[in-house]
């Protein structure tokens, strides 16, 4: 790990302007990690620690924290490919506000990620995860480098974490 940053980040889609002020359980979080193998594992106990703080581990008050394990299993797999692909160092962005985790991996890399059929292939099952668990997703190239992230809903309400057509 080498830096905190907590300043904002405009997002590239134009559907989410600013708003006026950060609304509750709002929060924002910058890490950039070195390409080493225990950084996957690092970025894992810092989403937990994160969505801990920010009070969204515990969505419905039984202890089950689907938002927490699906969150860090699909940072894990976007810091994998960036320490594959890339072997450069890697920022992860993680955004809660109005009901939505963003999180992001942006790395110097410029290989698009490609969901690949996760029965045959050795590899690529990473992506093929991100597709079927995340309410979003996408990427797009950030000067050198590409910027890989997804959205998970994070309140209880109908309709909040499903998949948006």
């Amino acid at each position: 790990m080498l830096q905190l940053s907590g300043g904002g980040r405009p997002d590239p889609d134009p559907r989410y302007g600013a708003y006026p002020q950060p609304p509750m359980r709002a929060g924002h979080l910058s890490v950039e990690y070195d390409p080493q193998p225990s950084v996957v594992r690092e970025a894992r106990t810092e989403v937990r620690r994160q969505l801990e703080a920010w009070g969204l581990a515990e969505r419905d008050g039984t202890g089950d924290d689907d938002l927490v394990a699906t969150a860090e299993l699909l940072v894990s797999e976007l810091a994998t490919n960036a320490l594959l692909h890339a072997a450069t160092p890697f920022r992860l962005t993680l955004t809660a506000a109005h009901g939505v985790l963003r999180c992001e991996v942006a790395d110097r890399g410029r290989r698009p990620p490609r969901v690949v059929d996760a029965g045959t292939s050795e590899s690529g099952r990473g992506m093929f995860l991100v597709d079927a668990l995340a309410r979003r997703w996408g990427h797009h190239q950030d000067g050198p480098g590409t910027t890989v992230w997804f959205e998970l809903g994070t309140c209880a309400c109908d309709g909040c974490g499903r998949r948006q057509p």
